[in-house]
């Protein structure tokens, strides 16, 4: 299906917007991969998007026929600075690896844009970035970001006028038609779940595209939100007892994370095998911990060798 559509879409392309990739998929045309996550977003299934944080695991997901690409923005603070998710992130980083993301393969991306960055004229600057680096639909919360002095840790939302005028700033921003802008509220868990629905209620007024909320965790939580609203509903990571995604469906959630094992994974996997290198395990015994063949269909050296005959 994925590639179906991928080539109904390219005959009616210039030719100067394609990249050919020699599996036939276009590449570097943002409007393309938007169109498919739209498509998404209208239709009557719930996906889990993979969950991606570089070039090459954004190509792992499409090869592996993951339909939507999920950058986190607690995952960008890992993999860009080494660091937790406190918001010493800049735009500009974040950005360029979302660039780096979009621009390795096909994927349709979704992003995690925290609190936009700053007020709204802040968020108006991280829609335009973000759509210029490609991604096909972004989220933007109502948590009040960086951390402030003196709350020790505590969650805090802003006013419900406050987000409501940064996702009218973030509307205006948008370019690209096709983008999704999601609002995001953490109230569940922080406010409560009628507080929650009250500020989806208004955000879904000011003309989103679907609402992304975190911390529901029972059927009950999903139902409320779900009659409260008319656009399509994002899920952050649910607990193994709401993972009937037939039922997150036919309740207009459209994406479910679950979680982000991959980049974890990945950081215990590098672990481990410095660890025994450091300890005298020789790099000839650790050949269970890699596989050539991958890393060639990852790096598209196919390609590349091919561009080497033909180039040089």
């Amino acid at each position: 299906m994925h590639k179906e559509v991928t080539l109904r879409a390219r005959q009616h392309l210039p030719k100067a917007l394609l990249w050919i990739r020699p599996n036939g998929d276009a590449n570097m045309d943002w409007n393309e991969r938007r169109t498919r996550f739209r498509e998404h977003m209208e239709g009557n299934t719930c996906l889990r998007p993979g969950s991606v944080f570089d070039p090459i695991s954004a190509r792992i997901a499409e090869d592996l026929g993951f339909e939507i690409g999920m950058f986190a923005g607690s995952v960008a603070s890992l993999t860009v600075l080494g660091a937790p998710d406190l918001i010493v992130l800049t735009l500009k980083e974040f950005a360029e690896q979302a660039y780096r993301i979009c621009r390795a393969g096909n994927l349709p991306l979704m992003v995690d844009a925290d609190h936009g960055y700053g007020n709204a004229l802040n968020v108006r600057r991280t829609v335009e970035e973000l759509e210029t680096a490609g991604v096909s639909g972004m989220s933007l919360e109502d948590t009040d970001l960086p951390q402030t002095y003196g709350v020790d840790g505590r969650a805090q939302l802003i006013s419900i006028e406050e987000g409501t005028a940064k996702l009218k700033a973030a509307l205006d921003a948008r370019q690209d038609p096709k983008l999704v802008i999601a609002g995001r509220t953490s109230a569940a868990a922080i406010s409560g779940l009628e507080d929650a629905v009250t500020r989806s209620k208004a955000y879904e007024a000011v003309g989103i595209d679907a609402m992304f909320f975190t911390g529901l965790n029972t059927t009950d939580e999903i139902d409320v939100v779900s009659d409260a609203l008319s656009i399509p509903i994002i899920l952050g990571s649910t607990p193994p007892d709401l993972n009937d995604f037939d039922y997150l469906a036919a309740k207009g959630v459209r994406i479910a994370l679950q979680g982000h094992t991959p980049f974890l994974a990945a950081v215990k996997t590098v672990y481990d095998t410095l660890k025994d290198i450091r300890n005298g395990v020789l790099s000839a015994d650790l050949k269970d911990r890699h596989d050539p063949e991958i890393l060639k269909q990852v790096t598209r050296h196919e390609t590349y060798k091919r561009w080497i005959n033909e180039y040089l």
